[in-house]
């Protein structure tokens, strides 16, 4: 992705969670410079934990049919996690835009709830998980949404109106996209590690390469071990 659209996907993304009066903290705002001088001082934990902006295309080129905006604004720590105690939850704010996909993927470790905050409708493609791991193309999947457990076919879709929410687990397989307009999705998770925990279906990678054409606005997660060193 150019450098050029990742801003401009930032101005437009911020304008539409804003829109639903979700207020971004106020480290979403800084600077690359103020945020690698806060780093060494006060914001470690941001690097750290990987908080902050995250834009992906999975590096195929196509952000329009095949991405996701994402923004971590709370994150706990995998030592937390192996104790059982401490900050063991993680906090997403994302976009789904109309028709663009987030590809088939699960997590090895990490729970997570999936909530429309408004917007469109978000369509899920769910699967079980085969004992080593592979998408289960048979069996029934059974999910709890909202207080109830909903039970469907291997590979049917899950339609979440606003307001509704859908919980994962650990082998969950998942693809998702918005219907009928762009949507805002929060996402309540235990510890996230998107360097480790994710598993596409199909080779993909989870972080888009940038040609550095203009200067970033706000710097990406992913530019964290090259700006921030």
């Amino acid at each position: 992705m150019k450098r050029s659209e990742v801003n401009e996907i930032i101005r437009e993304s911020d304008k539409f969670i804003r829109s639903f009066g979700y207020v971004m903290p106020p480290f979403a705002y800084w600077s690359p410079e103020e945020l690698k001088a806060r780093t060494a001082t006060d914001s470690k934990a941001i690097r750290e934990a990987r908080l902050g902006w995250d834009i992906t295309d999975y590096g195929q080129g196509k952000f329009d049919e095949l991405g996701l905006f994402l923004f971590t604004t709370r994150n706990g720590n995998q030592e937390d996690l192996k104790k059982g105690g401490g900050m063991l939850y993680a906090e997403k704010i994302m976009i789904s835009r109309e028709k663009q996909l987030s590809p088939m993927h699960r997590h090895i470790v990490k729970a997570e709830d999936i909530i429309n905050r408004g917007g469109g409708t978000l369509v899920l493609e769910l699967f079980n998980s085969n004992p080593d791991g592979s998408v289960d193309e048979k069996t029934d999947v059974e999910v709890a949404t909202d207080g109830r457990i909903v039970r469907q076919k291997a590979g049917d879709l899950l339609k979440l109106a606003p307001g509704e929410s859908v919980t994962l687990l650990p082998g969950n397989w998942h693809a998702f996209w918005g219907e009928g307009g762009d949507v805002l999705i929060g996402e309540v998770s235990t510890v996230n590690d998107d360097l480790t925990d994710n598993i596409f279906r199909e080779p993909i990678g989870r972080f888009s390469s940038i040609d550095e054409d203009e200067a970033p606005l706000h710097l990406l997660v992913s530019d964290y071990d090259k700006w921030l060193a």
